[in-house]
Parts: C-alpha cells; structure tokens; sequence
C-alpha cells in the first residue's frame, strides 16, 4: 500500500515536473473545475519543484492564481447558465456531490459574497463555492477579485510548505519518514478500510430501503 501511494504520488509529480508551470497551473484548474484533483498534493508538489530549482516561488504562485483563476469561473459559469436545477440533476456526472453542493451554497447563503473570500480558505467549500455564486449571478468582478484574493494564502502556504519539505527532505524528512513508513502504512490501511466499510454499509442500507 506505501509503495502505490508512494508510486501514485511520483507519477503525478513527474506530470507536473514536465509540464512546469503549466503542470501545477492545470491541477488547480481541475481542482477548482470541481474535480477532485486535491490542491493538498498539486500544490505542495509544485513547492517541491520550486525546491529543486524546476520552477521559482514567484512562477508558482502566479500560475496556480491563474489555474484556479480559469476552473473557479468555469464553475461559475455552470452555476449561473444551467442555475441549481442543472446542477442536482447532472452534477453527479462531474463529481459534484449533493451534500458538498448543499455545504457551499448553506455557507454563501449565510454570508454572501464574503464568502468567496474566505470560502477559499476551506475545506470542500474552497472548491464548490463558486457554483452557488454563479447561480446568485454574483457580479463576475467581484467574484474573481474575492476569489483571488482568497485564493493567495492558500495557494501560497501549501506551495510553501512543500518547498520547505524538499529543502529539507535529505536532512530531516526523509530519515523520519524512513523510520516509520510501517505505522504509516498501517494508519493509511486502516483509513482505506474504514471508508470501505462505510461505503458498503450505506449502499447495503440504500438497498434495503
């Protein structure tokens, strides 16, 4: 299970070290496109480029501002011309989950376009947000100015992180991880199991209702 981890976490690497820039500018497009592509691997794997002199800080940042920039207003765009129906109805063939969708739109009902803004900085909501904003038919300047100024501690502080990480992997990292990947690996077993089990418990529960 470590070994396809670690295998599955290098060949998304080594796709973004080819493409540079547009490598990580694209993973975060798709992430905020709605489709999971998590900006928790994209980004921390652009800081480890940025480590290995691949691509610089300044680089990075900009080009995930303008990915995310792209996927936030393709979402927007599905929200505000297909509107809420359209997305309960066919959502599920593009990844979005009713009780993600529901998350979003609860949270930009309470707080408007604000949260855009701090939406970014969340959680699920970071990537759904823009659909109920589309379909409020949010003013599309304001919409992009709040996302991107949301958008830039995110993107920033997991770029950052990941460039710490490869600076010091050899020294400090590696030897930890090295000592420990058996209870890693056991503690990812067990979340895979646990997901499993509750995935096979509800669909058993949905058959027999």
């Amino acid at each position: 299970m470590l070994e396809f981890l670690h295998n599955f976490l290098d060949t998304i690497a080594e796709i973004i070290r080819s493409l540079g820039y547009w490598g990580i500018g694209i993973g975060m497009m798709i992430e905020s496109a709605c489709i999971p592509l998590p900006s928790e691997v994209v980004l921390p794997i652009g800081g480890m480029l940025v480590a290995d002199g691949t691509i610089n800080m300044l680089g990075a940042n900009i080009a995930v501002a303008v990915g995310s920039m792209i996927g936030s207003l393709g979402a927007y765009a599905v929200g505000y011309y297909g509107g809420r129906p359209f997305i309960l109805k066919y959502g599920k063939y593009f990844f979005v989950k009713e009780k993600h969708f529901y998350h979003a739109e609860n949270t930009f009902n309470k707080y408007g376009v604000a949260a855009v803004f701090f939406g970014r900085l969340l959680p699920i909501i970071r990537t759904f947000i823009s659909l109920p904003a589309g379909i409020a038919r949010m003013n599309i300047f304001k919409f992009m100015a709040f996302s991107l100024i949301g958008m830039i501690p995110w993107n920033f502080l997991l770029i950052y992180l990941g460039y710490k990480f490869g600076e010091n992997y050899d020294e400090i990292v590696g030897p930890i991880y090295h000592r420990f990947e058996y209870f890693i690996a056991g503690v990812i077993v067990l979340i895979i199991i646990y997901f499993a089990a509750r995935h096979f418990l509800k669909t058993k529960k949905n058959k027999a209702a």
